[in-house]
């Protein structure tokens, strides 16, 4: 692997960091009983983040 792609990897993974602990403070709310849970719910939760990942970091989101 190049250093670009270790540099791009990298940049990525960092500039993710805020949507991971958007869905583990999701969780937390949830096990703490603020929202109600549902799968329902927590899939929108996590198409809605998925889009905003993907408009806010372009090429270096995360593909699923």
């Amino acid at each position: 692997m190049s250093i670009t792609n270790t540099l791009g990897h990298t940049a990525a993974r960092i500039l993710s960091l805020p949507f991971d602990l958007a869905q583990v403070n999701y969780a937390r709310a949830v096990r703490l009983g603020f929202i109600e849970n549902s799968l329902l719910k927590s899939a929108q939760f996590a198409r809605e983040l998925s889009v905003m990942e993907r408009l806010t970091l372009g090429p270096w989101a995360r593909r699923v």
